[in-house]
């Protein structure tokens, strides 16, 4: 059996205040093949001196202006060269050094295109202090139609999904994950588990669970994105899935 290269994709702008924990999870993972790749935003707020000491453990650099996340996480989804790919984000970590080996003979004996876990939300100053676990274990791809997706930071896809469905879609401003996982997972025939573990720690405060108005915007998007796919949905199907979130608070 040959062990298969994972690809792990870090998208940033004006991060020097996480990004060292970032690149120091990813440094520290062991028994797995893995190429990190960085793509820069163009900071100016010594993300790329950070970037410029790390260089020797990265696969691929660049810091430039981008068309937003996408465009960026498309960017290095094109300089990857791994059998796996995965995003994480500038201020996420790991949850232990194995997560990627783990990832890897999971994917390698139940020959899955993909695999998912859970994500725990800590605090943005306080990183040891759990506020929520975003759990995957409800997903299918009959869900997309109510909303639910895996938690992306800890999804993990075959190259070939990408060959197969295409890049991220650059017009959405913060759905463009959940656009693409309904593309990759609808109608159902991906090879896919869900890994009852947290794989990833997400400090809070990011785009998607900053204030009611990108909640707002989020939902618009998530049905765009059922409808532009031919998934039926209406708004009530999507907010619905909030009461089943709730639990997710107090674990």
């Amino acid at each position: 059996m040959v062990d298969l290269r994972v690809s792990i994709v870090t998208v940033c702008f004006n991060s020097a205040a996480t990004l060292p924990a970032t690149l120091a999870s990813v440094a520290s993972q062991t028994g797995a093949d893995i190429e990190h790749i960085v793509i820069d935003g163009g900071s100016t707020d010594g993300t790329a001196a950070i970037l410029e000491s790390h260089r020797p453990q990265l696969a691929y650099v660049i810091s430039e202006p981008d068309h937003g996340i996408y465009d960026a996480m498309n960017k290095g989804v094109r300089q990857a060269k791994g059998q796996i790919i995965a995003f994480l984000n500038a201020d996420d970590v790991y949850a232990h050094e194995q997560v990627i080996a783990h990832v890897v003979q999971a994917m390698e004996r139940e020959h899955l295109d993909a695999l998912f876990g859970d994500v725990a939300f800590v605090s943005a100053d306080d990183p040891m202090r759990i506020r929520r676990r975003y759990s995957s274990a409800r997903f299918t791809p009959t869900r997309i139609a109510w909303g639910w997706m895996p938690a992306h930071p800890a999804l993990f896809l075959r190259r070939e999904v990408f060959e197969r469905v295409g890049p991220f879609r650059t017009d959405y401003r913060i759905a463009g994950d959940f656009e693409f996982v309904a593309r990759a997972f609808w109608p159902g025939t991906l090879r896919y588990r869900h890994l009852p573990e947290v794989l990833v720690k997400m400090r809070t405060g990011g785009i998607s669970t900053s204030g009611w108005q990108n909640t707002l915007l989020l939902n618009r998007e998530v049905l765009r994105a059922c409808r532009e796919n031919g998934i039926p949905s209406n708004m009530l199907k999507i907010l619905s899935k909030y009461p089943w979130k709730f639990p997710e608070f107090f674990r």
